[in-house]
């Protein structure tokens, strides 16, 4: 699961530095389905940052990873 989740983030990750944000994967748990990561850059400290978290790249995932079940900010 961790490779899925790895390249899917790899899809997710040109809009995030169009903004001049960026993502890194930190954990993924695969028993729970919760993956872990951390946002950076311009995504650190926006105030949206957990809506582009919960409605973007957690629905995404979750649509390319159906094992996906969360998605937090480690």
């Amino acid at each position: 699961m961790k490779e899925k989740v790895k390249k899917a983030l790899e899809k997710v990750r040109p809009m995030l530095q169009q903004d001049g944000g960026d993502i890194e994967l930190v954990d993924v748990d695969e028993d729970k389905g919760i993956v872990k990561v951390n946002l950076t850059g311009a995504c650190k400290g926006c105030p949206i940052s957990q809506m582009t978290l919960k409605a973007g790249i957690e629905r995404y995932l979750q649509s390319e990873i159906p094992e996906v079940n969360s998605v937090e900010e480690a």
